[in-house]
């Protein structure tokens, strides 16, 4: 499942200060959450901790599910427009001015928000954790920012104090900045032809490539692509086409059998005022790599990490599941209660036999709880007869609470032929099926 976050904004505002260290403080460290592919940081706003998406691919930090943080003071809000990917056009939102925004010891203490208040637009359930916000250029600009996915940490450096130390293993690439968001130059190799293409640089998106144009990768003889749900953006869900580009060239990196995917036509509506743009390099790539993001001296450094060389794989089962809240839940605890009863005669004394009275002890907590937000069609799950909205009980012969979403993510993607045994509620009726895991392309 990828998540899109791209946004624009039809009022535009510029002159605030932004982050800043410390005096004295060349840098910083923040460890972050390392979730579906996306880099999961603490953001402080005014006062309050939240949970932000990193993403270099908004121009504007963005708040949603505001509605769960009604103890969460805004300040000087005005109305405005924002148009996301999806279905379902332009969404209200409110601009909101001098806020304050801390991120390790970074802190702004005069931050524009562009808050959004509509209950159906929440990443969490995707996540499986709360989400709260996006932050992208308003945080770049300021710093040298570092992602280390293998480490689960960035660092950010104060950019007046920082200089490129050179590295043999790493590649630099130029970045071109539009509309506040980086872009790259590079190519693809799709059907045994290069293609020279101008890609945003989304660390929001999960996904390994994005490309817009069907003409660069897909074919109807043989047919090499299959129909999917892409994501999920803030004006609701995105479809399109999946398919294999023969590599993505970074530079002298050259990454073979990447997956891509390509929105449909009302998508790609959200991006007509792109018109030199032919797709997005997401998460799916950028976390093979620790890559150094530098936007005053357009660069971006990318050094091998351990996830460069794994293969891509498609979700084999056609499942996307999401986390529906928490349910009561009760579990047999390990050994039972014990009650011992000494035997006695007539006259009470002891005949020296005991009885034991063995009773099961149950312990209650509330476990996450998971649902089946999409099926693709054709696909074992489909097949399989499993319906979106169905409530998963138990995956292999283990309770589904005792997954993340991570974890199932990597079940579904793991191995062809795999077999998948099921247990589902189904508007209160326990489904019980079974279906194996099979390549797409």
């Amino acid at each position: 499942m990828a998540l899109v976050l791209f946004f624009l904004l039809c009022s535009y505002g510029y002159g605030q200060e932004g982050f800043t260290l410390p005096n004295g403080k060349k840098k910083d460290r923040i460890a972050f959450e390392f979730l579906n592919n996306l880099v999961v940081i603490p953001v402080e706003v005014n006062g309050k901790s939240l949970s932000f998406l990193l993403d270099t691919g908004v121009n504007y930090t963005l708040l949603f599910s505001l509605y769960e943080n009604d103890s969460l003071q805004i300040n000087n809000v005005t109305p405005v427009k924002i148009r996301g990917v999806g279905s379902n056009g332009d969404i209200d939102a409110l601009k909101s001015v001098h806020n304050k925004l801390k991120i390790g010891d970074a802190e702004d203490k005069d931050h524009t928000l562009y808050v959004i208040f509509d209950e159906t637009i929440n990443f969490s359930p995707r996540m499986g954790i709360p989400i709260h916000g996006v932050i992208g250029y308003d945080f770049f600009k300021d710093f040298v920012v570092r992602t280390d996915y293998v480490a689960e940490h960035i660092t950010i450096f104060d950019p007046e104090q920082y200089t490129h130390k050179r590295c043999r293993s790493c590649e630099e690439i130029n970045i071109h900045m539009i509309g506040k968001k980086p872009y790259i130059s590079q190519q693809v190799e799709a059907n045994g032809r290069m293609h020279d293409v101008n890609l945003l640089v989304d660390s929001g998106a999960s996904d390994a490539i994005w490309l817009f144009q069907e003409s660069i990768g897909i074919r109807e003889q043989p047919k090499n692509y299959f129909s999917d749900f892409l994501g999920l953006g803030l004006s609701g869900g995105v479809f399109g086409k999946r398919s294999k580009l023969d590599k993505v060239k970074l530079g002298r990196f050259e990454i073979p059998r990447v997956n891509v995917s390509y929105p449909d036509s009302l998508a790609l509506k959200s991006f007509n005022a792109f018109k030199d743009r032919n797709g997005t390099i997401g998460a799916g790539i950028l976390r093979r790599f620790t890559f150094t993001m530098d936007y005053r001296s357009r660069k971006m450094v990318l050094r091998k990490n351990k996830f460069f060389g794994e293969p891509f794989h498609y979700n084999m089962s056609g499942l996307t599941i999401e986390h529906d809240g928490l349910v009561a839940t009760k579990e047999l605890k390990k050994g039972t209660g014990r009650n011992f009863n000494f035997a006695s005669d007539e006259t009470g004394d002891s005949t020296g036999k005991v009885s034991f009275n063995l009773q099961p002890v149950f312990t209650f907590f509330l476990a996450p709880k998971y649902i089946v937000s999409e099926v693709r069609k054709g696909s074992p799950a489909d097949l399989a007869e499993i319906r979106k909205g169905d409530e998963l009980i138990s995956i292999n012969g283990k309770a589904a609470y005792k997954y993340d979403l991570e974890s199932l993510t990597a079940l579904f993607s793991s191995k062809a032929g795999r077999k998948i045994t099921i247990v589902l509620n189904r508007d209160g009726s326990i489904i019980r099926t079974k279906f194996f895991l099979k390549e797409v392309l």
